[in-house]
C-alpha cells in the first residue's frame, strides 16, 4: 500500500483511494491471499513507498533474479 494513494491528487484534491475503492482492494487481497494459500504459496503486503519497499524485500530475500512492475499513467 502506497500512502501517497491515500493523499489528494494533484488536480482537484480528491483522495486517489476513498473508502469503497479501499474496502474492495482489502477484499480482494484477502480472497487473492486465501487462493494462494490453498495452492501452497502466499501473499506479500507491505504498506510503504513501492520504491523503498522493494529494495528492502529484494535485500531480505537475497536471491532475487527478477522484478516486474508498471508505472501509472499520469495525467498532464
Amino acid at each position: 500500500f502506497d500512502p501517497r494513494h491515500y493523499l489528494g491528487t494533484h488536480c482537484y484534491g480528491f483522495p486517489k483511494t476513498g473508502p469503497h475503492r479501499l474496502r474492495f482492494l482489502l477484499e480482494s487481497l484477502k480472497d487473492l491471499r486465501e487462493t494462494l494459500k490453498k495452492k501452497g504459496s502466499t501473499l506479500v503486503v507491505r504498506k510503504g513507498k513501492p520504491e523503498d519497499v522493494v529494495r528492502d524485500l529484494i535485500t531480505q530475500l537475497g536471491s532475487v533474479s527478477a522484478v516486474a512492475f508498471h508505472e501509472e499513467v499520469r495525467e498532464i
